[in-house]
């Protein structure tokens, strides 16, 4: 008997726990072992209505949880996050972005061990977001 290739199907992955995407994109696709996560904003999951205009950190705190509720529909954690890509507006938002990363990722990476990230400063799809946020897990 010889085994079976993994399989390398891939699925949508959809939560009520995050936004429902607003354009022709999945908000995550799981194909082997790979999860990837769309780029989430601050938005609340229930209605879709951006939250806390002119705050990055809180923007960036609901960004992060809604790709969390991701990465779990998805059958990961953000322990298993390899990749975080941020996307800000403002470079003098970086350091309070990374106030509240920082604090996210302690209380959800509990190895220690830090997922890497890339920040990078780029006009974003909606006028109030000053955060995105997607990620890249191996699960």
């Amino acid at each position: 008997m010889s085994e079976q290739p993994p399989t390398t199907e891939k699925t949508a992955v959809l939560t009520d726990g995050a936004p429902a995407p607003a354009w022709v994109f999945s908000q995550g696709i799981r194909k082997g072992p790979l999860l990837q996560v769309s780029g989430q904003g601050p938005q609340d999951p229930a209605t879709g209505a951006y939250l806390h205009e002119g705050d990055v950190k809180a923007q960036t705190r609901r960004t992060l949880e809604n790709v969390k509720a991701i990465l779990i529909a998805g059958g990961a954690s953000v322990e298993d996050v390899i990749m975080f890509r941020v996307y800000l507006t403002k470079r003098e938002d970086f350091g309070a972005m990374n106030e509240v990363y920082g604090e996210f990722i302690k209380e959800n990476c509990p190895s220690g061990v830090l997922p890497c990230r890339t920040t990078v400063f780029v006009e974003l799809p909606h006028e109030v977001m000053l955060v995105e946020i997607d990620a890249l897990a191996s699960v």
